[in-house]
């Protein structure tokens, strides 16, 4: 169902490679690694591959029995979001103003559906038009010249609060790194699934 929410309908892929790793973990550890713990490593990893920032993944995670399309189409912003909703939304997760702005610059690498009408609906442009294979402060830079690709993107730079903060991540990539890294840890820790709650399943697809 979260796979299929209006905010990510088209835009996840990849799963084919957590379900490569979880085959080959449970090979050799039968149901003691989470794909919830998976999915925040190969995060790291990922960001770590394309040259960014390295951060601790508090592991012990366990996976959800259920999934709510409601609750992510509620409460996962939409690339049509403005600058309040987006800082509400990081707000009511714990996360803040700086957080979001940090997390954002993920958009750095990946890319979207792109136009959303008029044609070439399976045409995919890149999120960050210059580096969109490194992790990088270009996603920043770009939105300083008004060229952000979403327009949740472009909204963190456009005579608001983020502005300033938006300015200094284009121009210190090492402060980008230091905030993301620590937003990442903090995201991570949002009511996750421990001790005997939920499940350690078997496939990524499905429950057990």
């Amino acid at each position: 169902g979260e796979k299929t929410a209006v905010p990510n309908n088209n835009s996840l892929r990849g799963f084919d490679v957590i379900d490569n790793i979880k085959s080959q973990v449970e090979a050799v550890c039968k149901q003691v690694v989470s794909c919830a713990d998976i999915l925040a490593v190969a995060a790291r990893e990922s960001v770590a591959a394309l040259g960014g920032p390295p951060w601790t993944v508090q592991l012990g995670r366990r996976d959800a029995t259920t999934a709510s399309l409601d609750a992510a189409n509620t409460e996962i912003p939409s690339p049509k979001s403005d600058l309040d909703d987006l800082i509400s939304a990081y707000s009511k997760k714990g996360l803040s103003t700086t957080d979001m702005v940090a997390l954002s610059g993920a958009h750095t690498i990946g890319q979207s559906n792109c136009p959303s009408s008029g044609g070439g609906d399976d045409n995919l442009s890149p999120l960050d038009a210059v580096t969109c294979t490194l992790f990088d402060n270009f996603y920043f830079r770009n939105l300083v010249k008004k060229k952000g690709l979403l327009h949740s993107d472009q909204q963190l730079f456009g005579g608001g609060s983020t502005d300033s903060l938006v300015t200094t991540y284009s121009t210190n990539t090492a402060r980008f790194f230091s905030d993301f890294a620590a937003a990442m840890v903090k995201m991570g820790n949002i009511s996750p699934l421990t001790g005997t709650d939920g499940e350690v399943r078997l496939n990524c697809r499905k429950t057990n």
